[in-house]
């Protein structure tokens, strides 16, 4: 139980890999502020169980994020950040609409700023805590189509470096995992061809699970990473080797 009495916001947490790293920090013996802006039974009783909160927030808006700290505060402390929340709208750049780019990076990178600009007052307070922004392969391979999302993604990387450098001497760390084609809702609607030949591509032979992105989170909020920091870590079944 190596985050027990630590409280945990993590972002997009009612399914798929956001629900995955919950309940894995959960599992470690943190309180869980679960954001998402639709309840899930599967989120709430994972909140219930460890006395955490629930919030319905839009990261991508400053009001949203200073609502999830509002919660955070009613327990008495924020530990742990982790930003999942993302979304896609993919289209050749020839057809990216300003409306489609914007969505993309307002939730996937400015979500990212304005959720760890909200929380390092309290984290800064305490001279502990660790963010883990969870990025994606694409940002370092050509996916075509998805323009909005790599960009998003590699900013994020960027972001991660310059806070790491900013936060040290409070003793805040911040890191990126950056998952490869996992089974998701998203993934599992595509057509049978695609997820075909997206395993093809994995040297491990498998598309991912969430199970396997939870862990690494895991292990990065808690102490045996506390001289880890500025750092993103690949976890794609070698696909991007």
């Amino acid at each position: 139980m190596e985050l027990s009495g630590k409280v945990a916001v993590v972002t997009g947490a009612s399914r798929g890999i956001g629900l995955a790293i919950a309940t894995e920090l959960a599992a470690a013996g943190a309180r869980i502020v679960g954001v998402s802006r639709s309840p899930t039974p599967e989120l709430d009783a994972l909140v219930s169980r460890t006395q955490g909160r629930r919030v319905a927030a839009d990261v991508a808006t400053t009001e949203g994020c200073a609502a999830v700290v509002d919660a955070a505060q009613e327990i008495g402390r924020l530990d742990i950040l982790v930003n999942n929340a993302g979304v896609t709208s993919d289209h050749l750049l020839i057809r990216l609409g300003d409306d489609a780019w914007d969505h993309v990076l307002d939730t996937n990178l400015g979500g990212v700023f304005r959720m760890s600009r909200a929380v390092l007052p309290m984290m800064s307070r305490q001279r502990d805590g660790a963010i883990v922004n969870i990025g994606s392969v694409t940002a370092r391979m050509a996916n075509p189509g998805q323009a909005n999302y790599a960009a998003a993604k590699a900013g994020v990387e960027a972001l991660t470096r310059t806070l790491a450098r900013e936060m040290g001497r409070r003793n805040v760390r911040v890191n990126v995992v950056s998952p490869g084609f996992v089974e998701t809702d998203m993934t599992r609607s595509l057509p049978s061809e695609v997820l075909t030949a997206a395993t093809e591509r994995i040297p491990l032979g498998r598309i991912g699970q969430v199970g396997d992105i939870a862990p690494i989170v895991r292990f990065l909020c808690g102490p045996g990473a506390r001289w880890i920091t500025g750092q993103t870590f690949v976890v794609d079944g070698g696909m991007s080797t």
